[in-house]
């Protein structure tokens, strides 16, 4: 499904994924461009603000040893560490004083790539009256790709803007694309 691109409205969401210093420029798993979506980013912040749709902004928080990275046998380096300079938001973000922070990854024995996974993120845009959500952020083909699949699983109708993220690699970033499709997710592809 490739879409129009959404307009904010009272309803919505606006998911922001782990827009963290870790995934930028210079980080310990740097997305390449990762700092390219946060105009985009940022424009979105405003019109959700604009229109009183809630923003969320996903982190990941994991404690350090994590079963993620390298040292405990993972996929990843060691990356946005609770309470590290990589685990902030990038400096450039603006979120919004109300924005509701989700924190993923926090248990030391497994990854938690969606900001849905054991968050009650769900039932929390349940009770603001979300239907819809518009995802954003890093990376593409991880945490964007997990978070957007299961906020279609849980009944949102779930929008995905290319402009607003990035890939680690594009041919995973093509794979991203085709499994949300398949998944019903609406792909805006600018």
């Amino acid at each position: 499904m490739s879409g129009e691109r959404m307009r904010l409205k009272p309803g919505d969401a606006l998911i922001i994924l782990d827009v963290q210093r870790d995934f930028c420029a210079g980080g310990a798993l740097e997305v390449a461009d990762a700092e390219k979506i946060i105009p985009v980013v940022n424009t979105l912040v405003e019109e959700a603000v604009a229109v009183g749709a809630p923003v969320v902004a996903s982190r990941d928080w994991h404690p350090p040893g994590h079963a993620s990275f390298h040292e405990a046998g993972g996929p990843w380096p060691a990356h946005c560490v609770q309470g590290g300079k990589g685990a902030q938001f990038h400096p450039d973000l603006r979120l919004p004083e109300r924005a509701i922070v989700i924190s993923k990854g926090e248990a030391p024995e497994r990854d938690q790539l969606s900001a849905f996974n054991e968050t009650r993120l769900a039932d929390r845009l349940r009770n603001l009256g979300v239907r819809r959500v518009l995802i954003v952020g890093l990376a593409l083909d991880v945490c964007v790709l997990e978070t957007a699949l299961d906020a279609a699983s849980e009944g949102f109708e779930t929008h995905v803007r290319l402009s607003g993220a990035r890939a680690i690699t594009a041919e995973g970033g093509r794979n991203a694309v085709e499994k949300m499709r398949k998944a019903q997710v609406v792909v805006e592809e600018r």
